[in-house]
């Protein structure tokens, strides 16, 4: 049985009818909750995606030594995680190009394109039988966490493999037809890494009988092992490994701190480990290709690409799965892509209650729903400012900039004549990993204080003085006072400053951040490190009645209010890994978007996918008058 989330039969009817395309209970989108006036239609809500953007990652063939490389279908569109049918007439793939993650076929030399799978859930990271009539593949179509299914490409059925606790990834089928190996995080418990919030990924190999029957762990827990490619008598799989920690700086674009790997071959029988010969550096998706030859990804310093043990190059760059023709002779690979970020990206959504978007980090709307802010761009880690865009612009405009402090968390005021946001160095949300909290004045970070500024640059203020790590300001609907997380010498937990006066009132003690005015002005939201994770809360602006709305093993934080307060969206960690986290180049590349009722009740998962999302906003419906709508 599962035990991996909290919630458990609320969520599970959640995701089931969400697949369905069905929402669950009345929605935020449902007839009788629309506000008088407002224009009818899907709710808007705007997030931030880590990475990939739209056109960042696509696919690429090439000869093996590299020459000759050119994209398999031509523009790429998010395009990834290829794999080769054993008679090498096509190539399986997943692509967002119809929305969800979903597996396709084409043809080696980019024609013949075809659909083979059509869930609003993930499906990806298949692989081929034997025989090549069937499909072994990652999908949540079951109940939201990554479980293994197969495909028979024939009669198109679909039939769950695994279940249980945690994600199944990577799977891979042996020679012979018997077996299926795969990485799975089943037995992880989501630990927190060294003086960090973000999950250490902890996975184990295992096999298991295309029937689902025979399933064992065939490596230690404890660290890392992932990718299983079998060895040609399929005695053997090979993989690669690391230690628990080194699951953090692996999973950056560029590791920082990089530490080489392992590529090792476990006996599935005697379960004994052996390395393999295989050079340094930050090595992943092994393969071993026609003659026992060893071929890997190497994703650190100048040597980035594929790389082989006998000392050859493969194609070059930030390329993150290969797969070999079955002679060897090409490789198909995903790599990501120079793009221009935009603050405005219209994006699938599986729901026709909402709309999504796209934009930068921590995004705010001003009260008409034109306009919003959101964090500039920092320069190495400092300067990153107030920036301001228009619905639907492809610019902005930086209205204010320190260079040498960062923005963050603006929050446009309920009059609309200011932006009030956090202004300090923040070295844990701007300096990659960094900054370690190994004791509660590691998060002071040499104090940090509110801001506030007109959206036409002009009027900057700093509201707050002293020592302390003050962040995450919300202003009170009426506009008198603003709530405030704090860190430091003279306490931590959530204040209240009043506008007129200055005074401070101590709201709450300990680790609570991401503090937000309920547009009722009746509550206030934040997010409470509890029992080794992130729980959502609320409290009353008097420090009465405070409430836990969340109850999952994940964190769960990046909260906003619907513009009626009567719904919360937020982001969450519940469902787990998706995929190995050194394929994703996220620092959490698992965060999914959910909304709730402003009681916690009613939790609906929005997005379902393998990449970081996170700091959601929800976008006040913009009026239009009677005339206009019923033309």
């Amino acid at each position: 049985m599962r035990r991996h989330h909290g919630l458990r039969h609320l969520l599970a009817v959640s995701v089931f009818a969400a697949a369905c395309g069905q929402p669950v209970g009345p929605g935020p989108g449902a007839a009788g909750t629309e506000e008088a006036g407002a224009a009818a239609g899907p709710q808007q809500i705007v997030f931030t995606r880590v990475f990939p953007q739209p056109g960042q990652i696509g696919l690429f063939i090439a000869a093996a030594d590299g020459s000759d490389e050119h994209a398999l279908i031509d523009p790429p569109d998010a395009d990834y995680d290829a794999a080769w049918a054993p008679d090498g007439a096509s190539i399986i793939f997943t692509s967002e190009r119809n929305g969800s993650a979903d597996l396709y076929r084409v043809q080696p030399d980019g024609t013949g394109l075809e659909r083979l799978t059509d869930s609003p859930a993930y499906d990806d990271q298949a692989a081929f039988s034997p025989d090549g009539q069937h499909l072994v593949f990652v999908t949540t179509r079951a109940d939201g966490t990554a479980d293994l299914w197969i495909l028979d490409l024939q009669t198109r059925l679909e039939r769950a493999l695994t279940s249980g606790a945690g994600g199944d990834f990577r799977p891979s089928w042996s020679p012979d037809g018997q077996w299926i190996a795969f990485s799975s995080d089943r037995s992880s418990a989501l630990p927190f890494a060294h003086g960090r919030w973000e999950h250490l990924h902890l996975v184990d190999l295992y096999i298991v009988h295309p029937d689902g029957s025979g399933l064992q762990q065939i490596t230690e827990h404890g660290g890392f092992c992932g990718s299983p490619k079998w060895t040609a008598d399929s005695q053997r799989v090979i993989a690669y490994c690391m230690t628990d920690e080194q699951t953090l700086d692996n999973r950056r674009a560029v590791p920082e701190h990089p530490e080489s790997t392992r590529i090792v071959a476990v006996d599935v029988r005697s379960h004994v480990v052996s390395d393999l010969p295989s050079g340094p550096g930050v090595k992943f998706n092994p393969s071993l290709l026609l003659g026992e030859t060893l071929a890997y990804i190497r994703r650190d310093g100048t040597d980035e690409g594929i790389q082989y043990a006998n000392g050859a190059r493969g194609p070059m760059g930030p390329i993150r799965t290969a797969a070999w023709s079955p002679d060897g002779a090409q490789v198909v690979f995903h790599k990501r892509l120079a793009v221009e970020r935009r603050p405005w990206v219209r994006t699938w959504s599986r729901h026709p209650d909402y709309e999504f978007t796209l934009t930068s980090g921590g995004p705010s709307f001003n009260p008409s729903g034109d306009r919003f802010a959101f964090v500039g761009r920092a320069d190495n880690a400092l300067g990153a400012g107030v920036a301001v865009a228009d619905v639907g612009g492809d610019t902005s405009d930086v209205i204010y900039r320190d260079p040498a402090r960062n923005v963050l968390g603006p929050q446009w005021s309920p009059d609309g004549e200011r932006i009030i946001f956090g202004l300090g160095v923040f070295n844990a949300f701007f300096n990659g990993f960094h900054g370690q909290f190994l004791e509660p004045e590691d998060r002071v970070e040499g104090g940090a204080q509110i801001a506030s500024v007109s959206p036409d640059g002009s009027g900057f203020r700093e509201w707050t003085v002293g020592p302390n790590n003050n962040g995450f300001p919300s202003m009170s609907p009426d506009g008198r006072r603003f709530v405030y997380r704090t860190f430091g010498p003279e306490g931590d937990g959530l204040r209240i400053m009043d506008i007129e006066t200055a005074q401070v009132t101590r709201l709450s003690d300990g680790y609570d951040n991401f503090p937000l005015w309920s547009p009722r002005g009746d509550l206030i939201l934040f997010s409470r490190q509890a029992l080794g994770d992130y729980e959502i809360y609320t409290i009353a602006p008097d420090g009465t009645q405070v409430t836990r709305l969340t109850h999952s093993l994940g964190n769960d934080a990046h909260m906003a209010w619907s513009p009626d307060g009567e719904y919360i969206v937020f982001a969450s960690t519940r469902m787990g890994f998706k995929d190995e986290m050194t394929y994703t180049d996220a620092p959490q590349p698992y965060g999914e978007i959910f909304v709730m009722r402003a009681d916690g009740s009613g939790v609906q998962q929005l997005t379902d996918n393998q990449w970081e999302e996170g700091t959601p906003a929800w976008r006040p419906r913009v009026e239009i008058p009677f005339a206009i709508r019923q033309e």
